[in-house]
């Protein structure tokens, strides 16, 4: 006989199945005519009996959600029912004439379990959006009809199936793939503090909100500010990992339309794709939408005016981390300020970081020369951890190449290419101590 583990939600379900096809067979009966027998009343006792001590036990708490009312499971159980057991589909099919899909709607599920006129009000109270069947994002309803099949959400019934799932991102948001630690970090111990501080608006708003009876204020939302390579997208990424959630990073060119009305749409497409999930949404070079206003001339500027409320709107009521990241704090509007929980300014790093930045971007077991020393590079030239990174690489390959040890002559060329990405005329003297390592050819040209 087959033994159900702890995670094998479906088999320890069992009980919740069985008394849905009794009540399904209850109902065909009495839709035909016929009245129930003493024998069957009985057998229905018994089958709530065995759901009822199910529940006792938090089988729900562990595959859902705590704290759902017995009337909130009954309906769960309905709609997840035909996911588990076929049978309990072909059933829905059968009670439900026209309807196609194996899911129960609204009016069968009050039918099922009997309801009366006093307990209708109470289950659509839970099919609300607001109800924890639908902020849990436990099941799907598309809208109030009581005719509608109620589905469950994608990933529950993966969780409930014992399977893997992996949610589609959000449109116009890309996953970033990041497997970081507060280690990977090299900041002032007052921004690790700050970080910190934004985590704990997630961690605790049941307490502040729920039991001590805080404001909701959404989110949370926090501003990332500071000049490229700083490390604005890798704390994002940290938050993640410490979340254990994923990060998506939204594109607001994809977003922004030229065209009234639709920049609105794919911003609530966005957000209700987001709803109820655990993840983390960043929003890149957000200057560019909330930059400072100025007078209205022309009627794209007040559409314009009016797209940043309505972002600001959906951001507010959105129940999830949000992270606006710009390299142009200034370009920002100073009325938009109150409405993040966090405002973090990621300076350039000094000479002690930036050794600490080498010592971690060089690869660890790649052969170095004796001169090859942290604290000398962190002292010769200011880059940012995001330019030590790519100059780290860009030596070790040069290296590699030779097949030799890493050189002060390979960080040196390695330097100069990231400091003339910028398309700016660079002096030998930004590189210090390094530029008596450069090529000749790089130094007579």
């Amino acid at each position: 006989m087959r033994t159900a583990s702890d995670t094998d939600y479906a088999a320890r379900l069992a009980p919740e199945w069985e008394r849905l096809q009794f009540l399904g067979y209850c109902l065909s009966q009495t839709r035909q005519g016929h009245e129930l027998h003493d024998g069957d009343l009985e057998r229905l006792k018994g089958l709530q009996a065995k759901v009822d001590r199910l529940r006792r036990k938090g089988v729900w708490d562990k595959v859902a959600a705590p704290g759902l009312t017995p009337l909130e499971l009954d309906v769960l159980a309905c709609v997840a029912g035909p996911e588990v057991e076929p049978r309990l589909g072909w059933m829905y099919q059968t009670l439900q004439a026209g309807l196609t899909q194996p899911y129960p709607s609204r009016a069968l599920i009050q039918e099922l379990l009997a309801l009366d006129a006093q307990w209708v009000g109470g289950l659509q109270g839970a099919l609300e959006p607001s109800s924890p069947l639908c902020t849990h994002r436990l099941i799907r309803v598309e809208r109030d009809h009581p005719y509608r099949p109620l589905m469950p959400e994608p990933w529950f019934a993966a969780k409930l199936l014992g399977r893997d799932w992996s949610a589609p991102a959000p449109p116009g948001a890309v996953l970033v793939r990041t497997g970081v630690t507060w280690s990977s970090l090299v900041l002032p111990e007052s921004r690790l503090e700050m970080l910190r501080e934004f985590l704990m608006w997630i961690h605790h708003r049941d307490k502040v909100v729920g039991d001590w009876g805080g404001d909701s204020a959404g989110g949370p939302v926090a501003l990332f500010s500071g000049p490229s390579g700083t490390g604005k997208t890798l704390a994002a990424a940290v938050i993640a990992a410490e979340l254990g959630w994923p990060l998506y990073r939204v594109d607001l060119g994809r977003l922004v339309s030229k065209y009234v009305g639709e920049t609105e749409q794919n911003l609530n497409a966005l957000f209700d794709a987001a709803h109820g999930r655990p993840m983390v949404l960043q929003f890149d070079e957000a200057d560019s939408l909330f930059a400072k206003r100025g007078e209205v001339k022309e009627a794209r500027d007040r559409y314009a005016n009016l797209e940043v409320s309505h972002l600001l709107a959906r951001i507010e009521v959105h129940q999830g981390p949000c992270i606006l990241t710009t390299n142009l704090r200034k370009q920002i509007d100073s009325a938009f300020s109150r409405r993040f929980q966090i405002v973090v300014e990621f300076p350039r790093p000094d000479a002690k970081a930036r050794a600490a930045l080498w010592s971690r971007l060089l690869p660890p077991r790649a052969p170095r020369e004796p001169g090859v020393e942290p604290d000398l590079l962190g002292t010769a030239v200011t880059l940012t951890g995001g330019g030590i990174r790519n100059a780290a690489l860009h030596a070790a390959y040069l290296a590699a190449a030779a097949d030799r040890p890493i050189r002060l002559r390979d960080v040196a060329l390695a330097v100069w290419r990231e400091l003339t990405k910028e398309g700016r005329e660079v002096s030998l003297q930004e590189l210090g101590v390094l530029s008596a390592h450069l090529p000749e050819s790089i130094v007579h040209d």
